[in-house]
């Protein structure tokens, strides 16, 4: 950068990422997304289409159609990252003003402080099974604490893996980029053991495939398919966002774009697939569909091989959770106040909301989990990733003035640093996606909003997605908003 950058708007873990700093292969690309992708929620989402009424040929379908369709706006929103070198809330600066990007990024970053909990809660919940078959006491007779919600053990395991975390939150960007690559391989070899498994427990594949699906009707199915297919772009729909937290260190777009195509579909496919046959077979098995791997792992009757598989999904949940949801909200916080707050301060700050949230409520019932969390969100961060691509691609041709997304005074300060289009355009995308959600958590009466427009909150982040990049693209060339 040729000026000089404002303290408010700039510091060491916000400046731009010198070429000599983009180390990252498409290799440590790939092996970013399998660390992420094979952990306990990509298991249970799956599993969750299935709890749903879906068979495996139609969960698995859901599955690979929904991540081939997010890995657009990821490739997409992870080339200015690469190009320029600069994270997430610098880039929101274009479309939203050197002030006002700190609102998406804001967004962004409490979504992620959700999801931090959440997996946090999945990794001490593995703890305190595997204590439960090492010491052998019944994990599910423990009373839980009338102000907590959960028992002492279950709050104590929930804290030990959360300084787990926090210990690698401390050691910054590098320890993500090594505990990726450790862990990606293993994870895998651990997976195609639990297929194993189900096969061997469940005499075969032929009873775990013939289970069929639930549905009456095509007019029961595809609601299910539209809210699951949400569900599943709504999963990545906060990295689609911040995808430039990480390919700003890729050596090239090719490295970025291989790496993501290499490891995202194929990653969540395979082990989602993990998770439908695991489930089906619990249906044989146990005689119900066991939907959290966890319980599944603590059935298996065999306390070492219980234990070694406990501790995995664990270790599989950290990786995830350190990558997924520390980077993001931890430069998010940082450009609120970059001279108070670093990269390690905004992760500290991700990993205390992470606790307040009280995350096991979130995470309790997979209808919940689907319905009102992923498909919630996701109509919240689908415009900002449609605004994110047409500003960048359509409006601007992929130029950036990096010196003026530093400077309060620079073309993008736009109405004392809030850019009214990107704003208004926001406010509209969101807008159609309120009633829907309103009335799936139940704080509306029923037939309150028509019901087809209820129905289209199953379509969330495409309703956004859509309209934000249509609004944009129509609205900024005739109000540049300077």
């Amino acid at each position: 950068m040729n000026a000089v950058p404002d303290p408010r708007l700039w510091n060491e873990d916000l400046a731009p990422v010198s070429p000599e700093q983009r180390t990252w292969t498409w290799a440590n690309v790939a092996a970013l997304w399998v660390g992420m992708a094979v952990c306990i929620t990509t298991y249970t989402l799956a599993a969750g289409l299935i709890e749903q009424g879906m068979n495996w040929w139609q969960a698995t379908l859901t599955i690979l159609l929904g991540n081939l369709i997010v890995l657009v706006p990821m490739t997409l929103n992870a080339h200015p990252g690469t190009k320029y070198g600069i994270p997430f809330p610098v880039l929101l600066r274009a479309p939203f003003g050197t002030f006002g990007s700190n609102i998406p990024a804001l967004m962004r970053g409490l979504v992620a402080c959700g999801w931090f909990g959440i997996q946090t809660w999945v990794g001490g919940a593995a703890i305190y099974a595997t204590a439960a078959v090492l010491l052998g006491f019944d994990a599910a007779a423990a009373e839980p604490l009338p102000w907590l919600g959960i028992s002492a053990g279950e709050f104590l395991c929930f804290m030990i893996f959360w300084t787990a975390n926090v210990w690698f939150i401390l050691r910054g960007m590098e320890s993500i980029k090594w505990l990726e690559s450790l862990a990606a391989p293993f994870l895998l070899l651990v997976g195609v053991g639990l297929v194993a498994w189900a096969w061997k427990a469940a005499d075969g594949f032929g009873p775990i495939f013939s289970q069929p699906a639930r549905f009456a009707s095509a007019a029961e199915f595809w609601p299910v398919f539209g809210a699951g297919l949400t569900a599943m772009i709504g999963y990545w729909a906060t990295l689609s966002l911040n995808i430039p937290d990480f390919s700003r260190f890729a050596r090239s777009q090719r490295d970025q774009i291989l790496g993501q195509s290499l490891g995202l579909p194929a990653t969540m496919t395979f082990y989602s697939f993990i998770g439908i046959v695991v489930t089906s077979a619990t249906v044989v098995i146990f005689g119900e569909p066991v939907w959290d791997p966890v319980q599944v792992i603590a059935r298996f009757g065999i306390p070492w091989l219980s234990a070694v598989a406990l501790v995995t999904l664990a270790v599989a949940t950290l990786s995830t959770n350190i990558a997924a949801n520390v980077v993001s909200p931890a430069n998010d916080f940082a450009a609120l106040a970059p001279r108070l707050v670093s990269f390690r301060t905004g992760g500290l700050i991700t990993a205390v909301l992470g606790i307040l949230i009280r995350p096991w409520k979130l995470y309790q019932d997979p209808s919940g989990y689907i319905f009102t969390w992923l498909i919630g969100y996701s109509g919240l961060l689908g415009p900002i990733a449609g605004i994110m691509i047409a500003d960048y691609f359509l409006w601007r041709r992929t130029r950036l003035d990096v010196a003026g997304l530093y400077r309060q005074d620079g073309p993008y300060r736009y109405s004392g640093g809030f850019s009214l289009v990107g704003f208004g355009c926001l406010a509209l995308a969101v807008l159609p996606n309120v009633p829907g959600f309103l009335a799936t958590i139940e704080a509306v009466p029923a037939g309150t909003f028509p019901a087809w427009l209820v129905a289209g909150y199953h379509y969330a982040w495409f309703v956004g997605f859509a309209l934000g990049l249509t609004l944009y693209s129509l609205l900024r060339p005739i109000f540049p908003d300077r």
